[in-house]
């Protein structure tokens, strides 16, 4: 399996990001097990980064490796949707899909 890396931009200690952080969370615990680094980075405490990732809402979760990089707006609390941005094949009954 592919190593993820995944950067996850917030504002500031919020409800949403909260969520955010820990959808994302759950979801890579769950379907990358050890595969993955998860980066927070908190906009309000290092803008530079926003700036450099042309980050225009929060949160944004970026898919970064393995390619093709995605970008993803919103809390994540689509877990199909956000599988299907990170390329993560859906499993049903058991079986992939």
């Amino acid at each position: 399996m592919n190593k993820y890396t995944l950067k996850l931009y917030i504002t500031g200690n919020t409800s949403r990001s909260e969520r955010a952080v820990a959808n994302l969370r759950k979801i890579c615990e769950q379907r990358l097990n050890d595969s993955y680094e998860m980066i927070v980075i908190d906009v309000l405490e290092r803008p530079q980064l926003a700036e450099e990732d042309r980050i225009i809402a929060t949160p944004t979760l970026i898919k970064e490796l393995p390619p093709p990089m995605r970008r993803m707006i919103g809390d994540l609390s689509d877990t199909e949707k956000v599988l299907l941005g990170l390329d993560v094949p859906a499993f049903t009954g058991g079986l992939e899909i």
